[in-house]
């Protein structure tokens, strides 16, 4: 009897390491994912917009019911060109899908959540700077930080100021033709 194991027969039972990716490494294997699907088409907002409100959606028991319709008589498969097998199989190919993009919508979720955590971390954190330098800007011996600080509130004022909307020059209306009035010779 022999006492190697392989990868596939070794002890299990104790627990693996977590390995943390990056965010590099998650756009890199998405994008790996994404060229192994075989049917991913990026929709404009508005063709999404045109299939989700295409008509009345049916409940999925009125699909299965007219997918036995198809089933029912080949002359109604011969119709639509489709056979009822295959039509069944779009329907489990959805069903799965859907699950995917659930979990899908539920990492990206999670990763959003994540950055507005992150970034409101970096919110407070620059604050708490820049306001513990302003209080050590008052003394003499810290005056490198006084460009620091002027360029932070040079910032900050660059981006309170409001954007100028530039209304296109209309042409000033002309004034109402007057009436001529009539000459009244009597």
């Amino acid at each position: 009897m022999s006492t190697n194991q392989t990868p596939a027969t070794a002890d299990t039972t104790q627990p693996q390491p977590t390995v943390k990716l990056d965010p590099e490494t998650v756009v890199e294997q998405i994008r790996t994912l994404r060229s192994q699907i075989e049917e991913v088409p990026q929709l404009t907002p508005a063709q999404k917009r045109l299939l989700r409100n295409r008509g009345r959606k049916p409940s999925d028991a009125v699909i299965a019911s007219s997918i036995n319709v198809i089933g029912a008589l080949d002359t109604i498969a011969q119709a639509i060109g489709q056979k009822p097998e295959d039509v069944r199989q779009l329907q489990t190919d959805w069903t799965r899908w859907t699950a995917a993009a659930d979990e899908l919508r539920a990492l990206l979720n999670g990763i959003d959540g994540a950055n507005l955590i992150r970034r409101q971390q970096l919110v407070l954190i620059s604050a708490q700077a820049y306001n513990i330098g302003n209080q050590l800007a008052r003394n003499p011996a810290n005056d490198v930080l006084v460009p620091h600080l002027q360029e932070v509130k040079r910032q900050k004022s660059l981006s309170n100021r409001k954007k100028k909307v530039e209304n296109p020059q209309t042409p000033a209306p002309e004034p109402a033709p007057v009436p001529a009035t009539p000459n009244h010779v009597e």
